[in-house]
């Protein structure tokens, strides 16, 4: 009866012991699993130390980014994201004319009375457009010019 108890309680240790003996998952593992993830976004990295994932780069916004974060929490054995990533700032252009706008309001109030000609920046430069006759043509030069706003470009068709 004690041999019968005996192996009776050693077939249950060795059970709870296989039972309770999950295979490990080891850090490259989980590296490797982490980088196949990671390589989505190039400008982002992971490295897994202890199965907690650290990640790290930027990203193009908050969205694309916690998507990342999931994707890596649920990648079986990896305990925890560490978070070290950024968001890109977005680039802010600033288009400056060249052209002073108090000058091309002047130069449009010099020609108001030609609803033909267009005043425009074009390349940096105030240029005139439109249809004109001959005489207008004479009458808008010599307005435009009696402003000294520099260097006009008078792309009129003179009809």
């Amino acid at each position: 009866m004690k041999k019968t108890i005996a192996m009776a309680t050693l077939a249950l240790a060795v059970s709870f012991g296989s039972i309770s003996c999950k295979k490990e998952v080891t850090d490259a593992e989980l590296q490797t699993q982490a980088t196949t993830i990671v390589t989505s976004n190039p400008s982002a990295s992971v490295e897994v130390k202890d199965g907690t994932a650290h990640l790290s780069g930027t990203f193009a916004d908050q969205q694309s980014k916690d998507t990342m974060i999931a994707s890596l929490k649920a990648v079986p054995g990896v305990k925890d994201v560490m978070d070290m990533a950024t968001i890109e700032a977005p680039v802010v252009v600033e288009t400056v004319s060249a052209v002073d706008p108090a000058v091309q309001q002047s130069v449009a109030d010099a020609v108001k009375d030609f609803p033909s000609v267009k005043v425009e920046v074009i390349n940096g430069e105030l240029t005139l457009t439109g249809n004109v006759s001959t005489e207008q043509a004479k009458k808008i030069k010599m307005s435009v010019d009696g402003l000294k706003a520099g260097k006009v470009n008078y792309n009129y068709t003179v009809k």
